[in-house]
């Protein structure tokens, strides 16, 4: 958790917006277009990894009142900043570590958790009765290829995909009607300094790990390795990279 704390503060914001590429889903599963459907104007949100706030200003419903909550200092700095600039209402960010929430017990209607760590518990606690978990993480399986080039990265030496750890988790919490969905998407980087933004600003290359934790965050990428890449990867649409994420959704 230290190391993770370390790599988002010096990230400091989640916008991806100058890094050029295209995307194409092969999962009909939206985590926002679930989100707008399950919630009303009365509804309470809590956003768990919110970063610096893009996602959560450009995706989700207005409503009742929306929290994003994040560990990282520097990225609530951030998503202040940005909230300020979108003029939105009923929105208010600030650091929390999702393992120790300091939330009231059944005051949200929704959860909404992307790709941060959980702890079902603790989520279902502040939940209200009928309310719902709506999750998106990545998995084991993503970027695999450029993983095992590199003989690391994000739950690379994890024995249990952290989807079904997550999926577990949440059964066990007590929620209900939960539903697991593997989601596939192929990105394609228009250029080579694009992927190379990409794995600076993602942990995919990071040892983040149920198991270990990685002191040497700031390694150099080999520049080696990522050519070798490109040139099993190039296509007419950009250079390919194969993502692998999963959604929950659950029911207390």
């Amino acid at each position: 958790m230290n190391n993770e704390l370390r790599f988002y503060n010096e990230i400091k914001n989640w916008d991806f917006s100058e890094i050029k590429y295209i995307e194409e889903s092969l999962t009909n599963w939206d985590i926002y277009d679930i989100l707008k459907k399950k919630s009303t104007k009365d509804s309470y949100i809590l956003d768990l990894g919110t970063g610096g706030g893009e996602k959560l200003l450009k995706n989700f419903p207005e409503v009742k009142k929306i929290v994003g909550t994040d560990l990282s200092p520097e990225m609530i700095k951030t998503a202040q900043f940005n909230l300020e600039k979108s003029k939105r209402k009923n929105i208010e960010f600030r650091v929390m570590n999702n393992f120790n929430m300091d939330v009231k017990n059944d005051y949200f209607n929704i959860v909404v958790a992307r790709h941060t760590c959980i702890d079902a518990k603790q989520i279902y606690r502040c939940l209200k009765k009928g309310g719902i978990l709506l999750l998106r993480g990545v998995d084991k399986l993503d970027c695999f290829e450029l993983k095992r080039m590199y003989g690391k990265g994000q739950s690379y030496n994890d024995i249990k995909p952290i989807s079904q750890i997550d999926y577990e988790n949440i059964l066990d919490a007590g929620f209900r009607n939960v539903e697991l969905v593997p989601i596939h998407i192929r990105e394609y980087y228009e250029t080579k300094n694009d992927l190379i933004a990409l794995l600076l600003k993602t942990p995919i290359l990071q040892d983040f790990s149920e198991i270990t934790e990685n002191e040497n965050l700031n390694e150099k990428l080999d520049m080696t390795i990522i050519d070798n890449y490109i040139k099993n990867h190039k296509t007419n649409k950009g250079i390919l990279l194969i993502r692998r994420y999963y959604g929950i959704i659950a029911c207390k």
